[in-house]
């Protein structure tokens, strides 16, 4: 073992003087950080749609409403009631209000189909779903086939009120069994009930679980990590120190990440809440959209993925004092290629930090400092409170020397407390308090991490193990692509051999030819792809990250 070792934590020495390496957490859950923020905030913008805002105190007294019109309803301490919505106010409404009434959030992505769905609702037991009225139809199709029993509708922004699917029903049975109430009924009845004092709100302990974030299945059937609020709270004051010397009273948060996702979730919403930020809510990322809301708002903050910074890299016409007023960006959820940031930076003057984290971490654990030493492709360093290291990919028992690649395991006050009905996985993934990632990357001897690839997504080319990020980072050095990504497909005498993904840039043309001469330039002649093809785009989560299992699946069916 080199004299650098995981033990003596070498990142603490490159900790920029403002972060709080020895941060209490305060015992407190959740929902008292938006009491907490209303009472001393009360009439700042909190979050903003279009032209639309809500103050601190309209959205924590709504708040207050959605959890007592959930306790009319007969919810227990426990329930768990599924959200299923896009970046809208009554998203965190929803959120906070289920939260303040002892529930717990089962989030749920909107773009998920009817078998999706279906497994999420019967594995969380949810009985309640919040959702936009264009969703109910896939509700219906499986409501007899879960524990669902009620419906929450959120009318679609700006549609007419007799368009939406169940804006005009009022409370009670109706199609499929379903009692069904519109959003706006159950502020109403909650109003009532706390009016005449016939609910009593709170109570909650921080080591309840407050949220089921559900993996993104990418590898497998999704499992819902439990969340609790300590493991919340804990991330919220981790990312807050981190960014401290970014953080003034004037901070504006682009919401562009979904909030179902757990990045979306702390970044965007909890820690904006906890800060006194004002969101601007982006319930879809459309490039050109998200230019005009920069223009008109002036967001200093902008949490997204590779993909939004490729998008926003690739708009033409954009004027430097466009994005002029961007300061920080937060870059998650999947790796940042180093020559996407590099231009985006030289565009904007913003500075990305490369983080990185998990749905079962809350999901912060490393990120790079905000000044000192930053290593563009690399994770940074773990946060205050967070231990790493990095293990052997076949035992997980043995720490690899510095530099060599393995596992990446994570210990900290953010890491979940097991996943929801599932001992065994929970077994596999928490080993004596350490979570492993099933991330394959390795520490340099600052102390700085590095993500390869998911353990699963590593090809076998003929004995030898090829990483797609290795191969994806060099393909974005060409000056003709936009996008790539990597896959492992059926060889019939490598066993695997790497194809590549192309999406060249807009007005460009490259040829096989040119992309072989240019990989073998830059990759040992093992990595180099044998099969290119050309697309016009990737298929993608609704987050933003490519979707290696889609491609794969595509390569089965042929």
């Amino acid at each position: 073992m080199p004299a650098t070792s995981y033990a003596s934590r070498p990142w603490l020495a490159h900790y920029p003087p403002h972060v709080d390496r020895d941060l209490t957490v305060p015992a407190v859950t959740l929902d008292r950080i938006l009491a907490d923020t209303a009472r001393a905030k009360p009439a700042k913008a909190a979050l903003r749609l279009g032209p639309s805002s809500l103050t601190f105190e309209e959205l924590h007294g709504a708040v207050q409403s959605f959890a007592a019109g959930l306790r009319t309803l007969g919810l227990t301490p426990g329930e768990r009631v599924a959200v299923m919505l896009p970046n809208l106010p009554q998203y965190v409404i929803s959120y906070y209000g289920t939260l303040l009434a002892r529930a717990v959030v089962a989030q749920v992505n909107p773009l998920y189909v009817e078998r999706e769905l279906s497994h999420l609702l019967s594995d969380s037991g949810a009985q309640t779903l919040v959702l936009l009225d264009a969703f109910v139809p896939r509700a219906l199709a499986v409501a007899s086939e879960t524990p669902l029993r009620r419906l929450v509708v959120v009318p679609t922004p700006g549609a007419p009120q007799e368009a939406s699917p169940a804006g005009s029903e009022s409370a009670g049975p109706s199609a499929g069994g379903l009692e069904r109430l519109t959003f706006d009924e159950l502020l109403t009845r909650g109003r009532g009930a706390l009016a005449e004092g016939r609910v009593e709100l709170g109570g909650a302990s921080p080591d309840d679980v407050a949220v089921l974030q559900y993996t993104g299945g990418t590898t497998g059937t999704s499992k819902g990590a439990m969340l609790t609020h300590r493991n919340l709270v804990a991330n919220v004051h981790q990312l807050a120190t981190w960014v401290e010397n970014f953080y003034d009273e004037g901070e504006t948060m682009l919401a562009a990440l979904p909030l179902f996702h757990s990045y979306g979730m702390t970044v965007c919403m909890n820690y904006a809440i906890f800060r006194g930020s004002t969101s601007i809510l982006v319930p879809r990322f459309e490039p050109a959209q998200v230019l005009e809301l920069i223009r008109a708002f002036r967001p200093t903050s902008f949490p997204g993925v590779p993909t939004m910074y490729i998008a926003l890299n690739a708009l033409p016409d954009v004027r430097p004092e466009d994005l002029a007023s961007l300061r920080v960006c937060n870059s998650g959820g999947a790796a940042m290629p180093v020559e996407v940031m590099r231009q985006f930076e030289a565009r904007t003057g913003a500075t990305i930090i490369e983080g990185y984290g998990l749905s079962e971490t809350s999901p912060v654990t490393h990120c790079n400092p905000t000044v000192g030493l930053r290593k563009p492709g690399s994770i940074g360093i773990p946060v205050p409170l967070t231990e790493a290291r990095v293990v052997d990919v076949e035992t997980g028992e043995r720490e690899v020397p510095v530099g060599e690649v393995g596992e990446i395991c994570v210990r900290g006050p953010q890491v979940m407390k097991g996943y929801w009905n599932q001992p065994e996985e929970t077994e596999k993934a928490l080993r004596d308090g350490w979570l492993y990632t099933g991330d394959i990357g390795r520490m340099d001897e600052d102390g700085y991490f590095y993500v390869t690839d998911r353990k699963k997504d590593m090809i076998n080319a003929g004995g030898f193990n090829v990483y797609p990020r290795d191969v994806e980072e060099v393909l974005f050095q060409h000056p003709a692509v936009q996008e790539a990504a990597v896959v492992g497909v059926p060889d019939p005498y490598r066993g695997e051999t790497v194809k590549a993904y192309v999406v060249p840039k807009a007005g460009a043309s490259v040829s096989e030819a040119e992309l072989d001469a240019h990989c073998r330039r830059l990759l040992a002649a093992y990595k180099v792809p044998r099969i290119y093809e050309f697309r016009a785009e990737l298929p993608k989560s609704m987050v933003g990250k490519v979707l290696r299992r889609v491609l794969l699946e595509e390569e089965k069916a042929r």
